[in-house]
């Protein structure tokens, strides 16, 4: 009987546990196209109560209401500004461009973040031979840039600044609670300088799907028609909303428990020849490391690992990242660790050097 494997290519490998399909499985439902689906009204109202913002829309993904937030601010032609790593402009497949037509200008910031400093001067000229900067989108967590959390001060100072220049702000929370338990800091207050923010329910909350946009009435007026458009409007969506729900009221203090595992794990591999991490950055769920070009590289590791039942994906040439969820253990973790230090005793050159995902070059 083969091993279970050890997932940590991704929190969004998560399965709905049994009380979340219990919940669902009783959820009542209506056609949400028409606003006649109560548990969609209940978590939107939930979530917009949670965000201090006037309303929130339903979507079925991170990217779909990242897009929905995108297209409400800007209109074709227009550019947003984005951190170099911003998933908006590099995991969600052009979607500013193809979709929306519009441009994404990243610059270049630390861990994934941006501050003032990186944004002064970035604001186009209003000139006719120049597209218009009308949006600022910002990640928390950053994901290409660590799993890192922006400290509050951080992002209000983005976010004023901004404003003052006359810009909008999107914020893409695809693991915003992850930010708020690992700075001690609330939702509430990590979205107050934000006019829209779209919040992922199918990472670390451990829902089957589901994504929210939350906004004034206004914009999120708008981008319910933008999500029509987009071939999201949703009709009996209480059994998913249902299990957001769930995941709110019962998954989100746990995420601590998701960012010990991921220490633990660092901890376990930090000292493995070969293997270049920083412990100490280690802020949420994510854990990347760079692997030794004398050993191999990330491609080799990841199928290797894959072999031996565990996932781990690469993120470049040389860089790994693990990801800590609900559905692995403590156990499980330092498990993953163990099998890295084997691989790597045994060698790579057996195995091939493509790897996972949007990440395959190596």
């Amino acid at each position: 009987m083969p091993a279970p494997v050890i997932n940590m290519l991704s929190d969004t490998v998560t399965k709905p546990t049994a009380a979340m399909r219990q919940w669902m499985a009783q959820a009542e439902v209506g056609d949400d196209m028409g606003g006649e689906d109560p548990t969609v009204n209940r978590l939107e109202a939930l979530v917009a109560e949670l965000t201090n913002k006037e309303a929130a829309v339903f979507a079925c993904s991170g990217t779909q209401s990242n897009q929905m937030g995108v297209r409400t601010h800007c209109i074709p032609g227009d550019e947003l500004l984005i951190e170099t790593q911003g998933h908006i402009a590099m995991f969600e497949g052009g979607a500013p461009a193809a979709i929306s037509g519009i441009m994404c200008r990243t610059i270049p910031g630390r861990l994934g973040m941006l501050d003032v400093g990186d944004l002064e001067g970035q604001v186009r000229a209003d000139n006719q031979h120049l597209c218009i900067t009308k949006l600022i989108c910002l990640e928390n967590t950053t994901n290409a840039g660590g799993g890192r959390a922006y400290p509050l001060a951080q992002l209000n100072r983005v976010c004023d600044w901004a404003h003052a220049q006359g810009l909008k702000t999107h914020l893409d929370g695809a693991r915003l609670f992850n930010a708020a338990i690992a700075t001690g800091t609330t939702i509430r207050e990590l979205c107050a300088g934000f006019d829209t923010v779209s919040i992922c329910f199918s990472k670390g909350l451990g829902c089957p799907m589901g994504s929210i946009l939350v906004g004034t009435k206004t914009d999120i007026h708008r981008a319910r028609r933008i999500r029509k458009m987009m071939g999201g409007a949703l009709r009996q969506a209480g059994i998913i909303a249902a299990s957001a729900i769930y995941a709110l009221e019962n998954h989100v203090d746990r995420l601590a428990e998701d960012h010990d595992n991921a220490r633990a794990f660092a901890h376990a591999i930090a000292d493995i020849k070969g293997i270049d991490l920083d412990v100490s950055a280690v802020e949420t769920n994510l854990v990347f490391f760079k692997l030794d070009k004398s050993l191999g590289n990330a491609g080799q590791l990841s199928n290797a690992l894959k072999a031996k039942g565990v996932r781990i994906g690469g993120m470049g040439p040389q860089v790994l990242r693990a990801c800590t969820h609900l559905d692995v253990n403590r156990e499980q973790c330092l498990q993953a660790a163990a099998t890295i230090r084997t691989c790597l005793q045994e060698g790579l050159s057996q195995y091939p050097g493509s790897t996972w995902g949007p990440f395959a070059r190596a």
